[in-house]
């Protein structure tokens, strides 16, 4: 059924979140902090037993200069740099086995596969910690650090992210001229961030996205990873207003107000986990060019591998 607004209502919905006025200036101070440090990308040969695909361990400077793994798999033998995409995780995964996620170097892509720290236990395995303390938290990762800004978990992981594609820069497989960014839920939230944090991305595919329009679906969903915000509201009566204006800084609505790079956006109209406003909040705010795939019976699943196949066309089509 649908978990939502209507399709006629979804296409104008605008988000009620609203943009700290120091929200430039926090992203600013963040990444010129991140980029203090030397990326120090390491990619060490691992012997697979493929014959097609060359796998590479893969680690570089993110949030703080903290190690963040990666695997970068590439076609076997490639010599010259190939158009490139890096890719973002979902909710609670990691990079996951070496032998996973070889769509992307069968497809003639180099494909850099960010590990996401301190997750990477529910569902896929990691290999990145998670070093700094936070508060009181309901257990999982979206109220961790939630008092503040500056403490927010997400601030480390959209770091991480965006050190990623410089990650991808410095390594002599990846065409910099050529460099798309994709991912699912989470990684999709962390999708839509990049390409609002950067001007040098030449395609976002973000599908089912996480991390949006929080006023709206932290109070219209009971599902988790959005439950988390409502459960530590429930206790913490007095933090609302602080909680809120945390996660302003870390919304997608706000994120792609200056997203320039081509998109494609999945958006599944009978999904509990990520509400269909809150994506379309996030897909009328994107300031650039962008396609929507909207799937009418499907819950937080989306297109599945319909969306691989639009998703490989299009970023096909924006590298060349």
């Amino acid at each position: 059924m649908l978990t939502d607004l209507p399709l006629d209502q979804l296409l104008t919905y605008r988000s009620a979140q609203t943009r700290p006025d120091d929200f430039v200036e926090f992203w600013d101070k963040t990444l010129l902090a991140a980029r203090g440090y030397d990326i120090d990308v390491t990619a060490d040969l691992v012997s697979t037993g493929l014959t097609t695909i060359d796998t590479y361990d893969v680690s570089f400077a993110g949030y703080d200069g903290e190690r963040i793994r990666a695997w970068l798999r590439v076609p076997a033998g490639a010599r010259e740099p190939l158009p490139t995409v890096v890719e973002y995780i979902g909710y609670g995964g990691g990079r996951g086995h070496v032998l996973e996620n070889l769509t992307w170097a069968s497809a003639g892509f180099a494909h850099l596969h960010m590990d996401t720290r301190g997750q990477g236990s529910k569902w896929s395995v990691g290999h990145t910690p998670d070093s700094a303390a936070s508060g009181p938290q309901i257990p999982g990762f979206v109220t961790r650090g939630i008092e503040d800004p500056s403490t927010y978990y997400y601030r480390r992981l959209f770091t991480d992210a965006v050190r990623a594609v410089d990650a991808a820069r410095a390594l002599p497989q990846v065409d910099v001229d050529r460099i798309a960014v994709y991912g699912r839920s989470q990684g999709g939230a962390l999708t839509l961030a990049v390409a609002g944090l950067r001007d040098d991305v030449r395609a976002a595919a973000a599908m089912v996205p996480f991390l949006s329009d929080f006023p709206r679906s932290t109070r219209i969903t009971d599902a988790h990873p959005y439950r988390e915000v409502a459960d530590y509201l429930a206790t913490h009566r007095e933090n609302v207003a602080q909680a809120h204006r945390t996660l302003s800084y870390f919304d997608a609505v706000n994120m792609v107000a200056t997203a320039n790079a081509p998109a494609l956006i999945s958006v599944a109209l009978m999904d509990a986990i990520c509400p269909p406003s809150s994506v379309y909040a996030a897909i009328n705010a994107y300031a650039g060019p962008h396609e929507v795939l909207t799937w009418d019976y499907n819950g937080h699943e989306g297109g599945g591998p319909v969306d691989q196949e639009r998703t490989l066309k299009f970023v096909r089509e924006q590298l060349g």
